[in-house]
């Protein structure tokens, strides 16, 4: 299966902020989205991911206080993208090599959506 099919199929919208943001609103939009996971964007562009994990790892186990903190300072900025053509089977492997959960998908340097490693597994 494509990674087009299964975005047509889901229909998933990506939830973005801006690496100045504070931390704290990036916690407070995943929680209304009931997302662990925001793709950051600067004019358009994609510069980064913030996960639920990053925020334990970079924030919560370092007593720091995420309204203090900018998105840019705990984001992980080696962001990899799938193109809609991609098989899932080519994205799964993309992911399990490179320890990643959730993959941004690019159609000409626009963000369409986000596959998380779980739907890519329900969907193979």
């Amino acid at each position: 299966m494509k990674v087009k099919k299964l975005l047509d199929k889901n229909l998933h919208r990506v939830n973005t902020i801006s690496p100045d943001e504070p931390v704290s609103k990036a916690i407070k939009l995943m929680s209304k989205k009931e997302t662990n996971v925001l793709v950051v964007t600067d004019n358009g562009n994609i510069v980064g991911i913030l996960t639920d994990a990053d925020y334990d790892r970079k924030v919560i186990l370092k007593g720091k206080k995420s309204r203090y903190i900018l998105v840019r300072e705990i984001m992980t900025t080696k962001v990899i993208s799938a193109t809609p053509n991609q098989t899932l089977s080519k994205c799964l492997s993309l992911m399990t090599k490179n320890h990643f959960r959730h993959l941004p998908v690019t159609e000409n340097e626009e963000l369409i959506g986000i596959l998380s490693i779980e739907d890519i597994r329900r969907n193979i």
